[in-house]
C-alpha cells in the first residue's frame, strides 16, 4: 500500500487518555504503516466556494503520558485532498455535528473516503437505530406521556429502564420500579412534564453480569468486552466506574450482527459499537465508538490494525484511484 493521507476529526488531542482512547490507536496504527496522519477539530472545518475545507495539522503520536503528540506543519486546503477522513468527534450529536456531516458529504464528492459515512451518521440515532431490528431488541416504548409510561411499567412486571433519546455515555439512564415513591417525579423530570419523549425498555437482569460492547467492522464482529457495573450502579459505562472483563463473541452475538449487518453496510456505518445485554441489542453506537484498547488488552489482539486495513481497502476501491 502506498503512503496515504489520513485525517482525523476529533476532540482536543491534549485531553486524550492514551491507554483508553480508540481514535489514538487508529492514528498510531496509521502512523506505524508510514501514512501521513493529520489532525482536525470541528472548528477547523469550513466551506469556501462550495468546497469542504479544513485547517489541518500534521501530527506525530507517541505512547508517552503527557507527551503523546507533537504538531508538525499546518495546511489549509480542501478536505477532498485526503485519502480517508475519520469522523471521530465524540457525542453529543448536535447542530454543529450535523453541519459537519453535511460538509463531509462534499469531501466525499471529491473522492475522500469518510468513515463512518456522513449520511449514515445522520440517519442513525444511537438509541433509535436499534428499532430497525425488533427481533433482537428488548420491549421498548417511546413516548412523552407519563401515563403511558406507567402502564408500560406495569406490563413489564414493575421494573424498567428509562433514558433520553439523545443521551450518551450513560447520562440520564434510570432504573425505575412501580413501588418507588420517586417514580412520578422521575418521569415528570425526564419528560419535562410531558413535553419531551423518552425511551422506556424492559429491564434485563443480565446487566449485573455486564453490558457487552461488541465492535463490528463492516457488519462483522471482531471483538468484545463485558462492562460490569459497580455494585451501587446499574450502568456499566467505563467512565462511571464499570470494569471491563474478557468476553467471547457468542452465537447470539453473531446472530445479532447478521441481523444488523445489511443496514450497517447500506448506510456506510463501517465501524460501530453494538451494546448487548443478555440476548438483546440495546444500542448501536456510530458516532465515535470506543472499547478497542480494552478489548486489545484482554484478548491480546490489535483491532485497530483491522480497521486501518479496511480503510486502506476502501481507498483502493475508489473508482478513480489517486496518483
Amino acid at each position: 500500500m502506498s503512503r496515504l493521507r489520513f485525517a482525523f476529526i476529533m476532540d482536543p488531542i491534549q485531553h486524550v487518555l492514551i491507554d483508553k482512547d480508540t481514535t489514538f490507536v487508529f492514528m498510531l496504527e496509521a502512523q506505524t504503516r508510514g501514512h501521513e496522519v493529520w489532525y482536525l477539530e470541528m472548528s477547523d472545518l469550513f466551506i469556501e466556494r462550495a468546497r469542504a475545507m479544513g485547517r489541518a495539522r500534521r501530527i506525530e503520536l507517541r505512547r508517552e503520558v503527557n507527551n503523546h503528540f507533537t504538531f508538525g506543519p499546518e495546511h489549509t486546503g480542501p478536505l477532498g485532498e485526503f485519502d480517508a477522513i475519520f469522523m471521530r468527534k465524540d457525542p453529543p450529536f448536535d447542530i454543529a455535528y450535523l453541519h459537519a456531516t453535511q460538509l463531509l458529504d462534499l469531501a466525499r464528492n471529491e473522492g475522500a473516503v469518510v468513515l463512518n459515512r456522513p449520511a449514515g451518521l445522520r440517519a442513525a440515532n444511537e438509541k433509535l437505530y436499534a428499532l430497525n431490528f425488533p427481533s433482537v431488541i428488548p420491549a421498548t416504548l417511546i413516548t412523552h406521556d407519563t401515563g403511558r409510561l406507567k402502564a408500560f411499567l406495569d406490563e413489564l412486571g414493575g421494573e424498567m429502564i428509562i433514558k433520553p433519546i439523545d443521551g450518551h455515555g450513560g447520562a440520564g439512564i434510570f432504573y425505575v420500579r412501580t413501588d418507588d415513591r420517586n417514580l412520578n417525579s422521575i418521569l415528570e423530570t425526564m419528560t419535562q412534564d410531558g413535553r419531551e419523549a423518552i425511551i422506556a425498555q424492559q429491564y434485563i437482569p443480565e446487566v449485573r453480569q455486564g453490558d457487552k460492547r461488541l465492535i463490528a467492522l463492516n457488519g462483522e464482529p471482531i471483538g468484545c468486552t463485558l462492562r460490569v457495573p459497580r455494585a451501587d450502579e446499574n450502568r456499566g459505562n467505563i467512565h462511571v466506574g464499570g470494569t471491563c472483563v474478557k468476553a467471547d463473541i457468542t452465537d447470539r452475538d453473531t446472530e445479532i450482527c447478521r441481523t444488523v449487518a445489511p443496514f450497517l453496510q447500506r448506510d456506510g456505518l463501517y465501524f460501530v459499537g453494538l451494546d448487548i445485554i443478555g440476548d438483546y441489542l440495546t444500542e448501536v453506537n456510530v458516532t465515535s465508538p470506543t472499547g478497542v484498547q480494552e478489548i486489545d488488552r484482554l484478548n491480546q489482539t490489535c483491532l485497530e490494525a483491522q480497521v486501518i486495513d479496511f480503510a486502506e481497502q476502501q481507498v483502493a476501491a475508489q473508482p478513480h484511484p489517486r496518483a
